[in-house]
């Protein structure tokens, strides 16, 4: 085995690995990241479920719309990495956006190549709703658990981000690209 293989395949500084998946055992459906991604997809339905109005923001438009109220991100390139986009499908999306009168790009003073973001009074309005909703949904997929149970399960999903993180990390180095963010 190489070095870039075996570095590859080694977290960088962090816990060992766990051992709790077995490839002979392996079902999907019984995996982290399955019951991640069906828990996000209920809770963007529920949100959307909330949100849209007819001719109003759907739910992929409400999270930039959210990022720019709360000043996550104020240029193309910030918000794209806010929401984890590439920059053409940010730009796409804040084509739409702008067509629905929520949001306007205004070219930089100080750097002509920089265009900042900017909510519409619509979409500041529409952007004002998201913070109840979100923690509307949130506790409803939060029922039966105290608070503690929330602080412990949101101090473990916190834990799985960090190690996630640093194995996108190790992988982008192995490969070359360098770490995204």
């Amino acid at each position: 085995m190489s070095r870039s293989e075996t570095n590859a395949s080694a977290p960088a500084a962090g816990p060992p690995a766990a051992d709790f998946y077995r490839p002979e055992s392996y079902r999907a459906e019984e995996s982290l990241g399955y019951a991640m991604k069906r828990i996000l997809n209920c809770v963007s339905q529920a949100v959307e479920g909330e949100l849209v109005e007819p001719g109003g923001p759907t739910y992929p438009q409400w999270v930039p719309l959210h990022k720019l109220h709360m000043g996550s991100a104020g240029t193309v390139a910030e918000l794209a990495r806010e929401c984890q986009l590439d920059t053409g499908a940010m730009t796409r999306l804040l084509d739409r956006l702008e067509a629905k009168g929520l949001v306007r790009r205004v070219r930089s003073q100080e750097d002509r190549r920089v265009v900042n973001l900017e909510l519409t009074p619509e979409g500041l309005n529409s952007a004002q709703k998201v913070p109840a909703v979100l923690s509307r949904v949130h506790n409803e997929m939060l029922a039966g658990f105290t608070k503690a149970e929330w602080e412990q399960l949101k101090d473990y999903l916190n834990r799985i981000l960090d190690n996630a993180q640093r194995k996108q990390a190790s992988c982008n180095r192995a490969s070359g690209q360098g770490v995204s963010r």
